[in-house]
């Protein structure tokens, strides 16, 4: 037992933070990730986010296509492009990761490299440094439960051609949205919500940044007079 807090004492003590955030972090003058969030301070090192949510879940997004007949392919985590040069064909793969802690933070990165495992290793700490608070409520006019288990209001986002518009919804609707997008509103802890998707949806890593988008601005939003919003974790 003594070994085993020996090692976890050293795995801890392993990083060496190189910005002022993450200096304090590390000293424990900052112990809510609230606190930086509301603050628009930018997180440069991923273990700053790795050590205030330490209960952070982790999700990838299907955004490449197998090869198959007639145009057909299984979904795959990775989407491959190929970069001419002299010496030939080289090509480059790209992950779209998903981070959040099931209530009120979730971060979302892309990451390209030569390899599958080094591109899925870059989006998922990107993701970390792109964490936001997501704002919830209750905000469906069938709905007066009170609790943050939906959006606050309508909120929509858009990237390139696509544009996704998420709606509040009653208590029990579950999420009617694409596959994807569910990965990315339960991490934030969103249970339900309506979706409306326009544009060439196919392409799915610029629907999950207009997601993302969308997400982001239902703190940004002002709100005067609404039901009670919750923004960032429910306090149990």
């Amino acid at each position: 037992m003594v070994a085993k807090e020996e090692e976890k004492f050293d795995a801890e003590d392993l990083w060496k933070p190189k910005t002022l955030l993450g200096k304090k972090v590390k000293a424990k003058e900052i112990t809510d990730i609230k606190d930086i969030l509301d603050k628009s301070m930018k997180i440069s090192e991923p273990e700053i986010v790795d050590r205030l949510l330490p209960e952070l879940d982790s999700d990838m997004v299907l955004v490449g296509q197998a090869k198959g007949k007639f145009g057909g392919g299984k979904r795959r985590l990775f989407k491959q492009t190929q970069k001419k040069s002299r010496e030939g064909n080289k090509p480059i793969f790209t992950a779209v990761g998903l981070v959040g802690n099931n209530d009120g933070y979730v971060g979302m990165g892309l990451g390209a490299a030569k390899e599958t495992l080094p591109s899925k290793e870059k989006a998922l700490r990107n993701a970390r440094l792109k964490l936001i608070q997501v704002a919830r409520g209750c905000g469906s006019w069938e709905c007066g439960c009170g609790e943050p288990h939906s959006l606050p209001f309508e909120v929509s986002g858009g990237e390139g051609s696509v544009r996704v518009v998420l709606m509040p919804a009653p208590k029990g609707t579950g999420l009617v949205v694409d596959d994807e997008i569910k990965k990315l509103l339960r991490l934030a802890g969103i249970k339900d919500v309506w979706g409306k998707t326009f544009g060439q949806t196919r392409k799915k890593i610029n629907l999950m940044k207009a997601t993302f988008k969308a997400l982001k601005s239902t703190v940004e939003t002002k709100s005067h007079g609404l039901k009670k919003i919750v923004y960032g974790p429910v306090k149990k």
